[in-house]
């Protein structure tokens, strides 16, 4: 039984890597990052923030695509190691952040993100990546939907461990489906070598990259607390007072700290992991620990990189449009649960402009400092919510 157990454990984590996978490279190739040693600090980083966090928020860190822009201009300007000088000091900003909720107290953060604030932060993050994932979809719609089907099919009518890794089943339908259709590429897979090293960079310090990288870490902390915000609707657990926003902050600082020391991005929690628990329905943090320890192992077998890369971006696309629509969905649930009155005008003003700003695509940029999507949505959300009277 205890080997049954570990299977299942080990099958479900490897799982949530290869949810992770696409998304991971293609935010380290918009940042001009080595892919290799992005996986690499995924894995680093994620088992540093279940270390910092007792391993109780099921949650897994990887490339954020909001450090991608403001990486690939420093690096332009400043070359890559100062840039990464800056990434580490971002690091320092989140574990400054964390402090001060501690000091503050957790009750302090809650006040500034009840229910009516939290659910439409939720559903902004997961409509908000609904253009990438549609993207994805449409290189092959057909491949998509034969994967998207394949998943809904086996979490209906599979039961046990097949049930639960319905995700990896309609990869595996919709790689069939690929491989029928010609649009699988073994082009990188024959390519790559078995072992390679990944290229890390070592940082250097200078306080012009520090200062245009720093005010970028804004916008990924405000999405950090939206993602904390999300698992906890996810898992129905309270991880914003146990164990805590200002550890799990605490966590994610030290992870982008130890990245960037490496050579690697900017890190965050990402959603579509969350995404998968919310399909799954098993919220072991376990899953993480094999994800991390799967992504380690896979920056160094560039043969298994390379073999999930020839995955149709279809088949992941036909994925990720599902999870990616989970996560909104549970923004709803956080609103009804909660028993949001939107009778009150307060309530829908408060929601509608969160709504809005959040998948406008509205942006605030000052200098190099830019604010956008969920991070800006939060912020006027967090501000409405204070001015606004409660009578209303």
């Amino acid at each position: 039984m205890e080997i049954k157990t570990t299977s299942r454990k080990v099958l479900l984590g490897l799982q949530m890597m290869i949810v992770a996978y696409p998304a991971l490279i293609v935010a380290a190739a918009m940042a001009g990052l080595d892919a290799t040693v992005a996986l690499f600090a995924a894995g680093v980083g994620t088992l540093l923030f279940h270390g910092i966090t007792g391993g109780k928020v099921p949650i897994f860190l990887a490339t954020s695509f909001s450090y991608a822009a403001a990486v690939a201009a420093a690096t332009g300007l400043y070359g890559l190691p100062a840039t990464l000088g800056g990434l580490m000091a971002a690091g320092v900003v989140y574990i400054l952040l964390g402090l001060l909720i501690r000091i503050g107290g957790v009750q302090t953060i809650q006040r500034y993100f009840p229910p009516v604030v939290a659910g439409p932060i939720i559903i902004v993050i997961g409509l908000g990546l609904a253009p990438a994932g549609v993207g994805m979809a449409s290189a092959n719609w057909i491949v998509a939907v034969i994967t998207l089907a394949a998943t809904i099919v086996v979490s209906f009518f599979a039961r046990g461990l097949v049930r639960a890794l319905s995700i990896v089943a309609g990869i595996a339908v919709g790689y069939v489906a690929g491989l029928a259709l010609g649009v699988v590429d073994f082009t990188p897979l024959i390519e790559a070598p078995w072992f390679a090293l990944p290229r890390f960079t070592w940082p250097v310090f200078d306080w012009r990259a520090i200062l245009f990288v720093v005010p970028v870490a804004i916008a990924p902390a405000l999405e950090h607390i939206g993602d904390i915000l999300s698992i906890s609707s996810i898992a129905r657990k309270n991880f914003f007072t146990e164990p805590g926003v200002d550890r799990t902050l605490l966590g994610n600082g030290v992870a982008t700290f130890v990245s960037a020391l490496f050579g690697g991005p900017g890190l965050t929690t990402y959603s579509e992991v969350s995404g998968a628990y919310a399909f799954i329905g098993d919220f072991d943090p376990a899953f993480m620990w094999i994800a991390a320890v799967a992504a380690i192992v896979l920056s160094f077998v560039a043969k298994l990189g390379a073999l999930l890369t020839t995955i149709p971006t279809s088949a992941m696309g036909g994925i990720v449009l599902l999870l990616f629509g989970l996560i909104s969905a549970i923004g709803l649930r956080t609103l009804v649960v909660n028993e949001v009155d939107f009778s009150k005008a307060r309530n829908l003003f408060i929601a509608a402009v969160v709504l809005i700003l959040g998948v406008g695509g509205a942006v605030w940029k000052v200098g190099t400092f830019e604010l956008a999507g969920v991070g800006l949505a939060g912020c006027v959300g967090v501000l409405l919510n204070l001015v606004l009277p409660q009578e209303v």
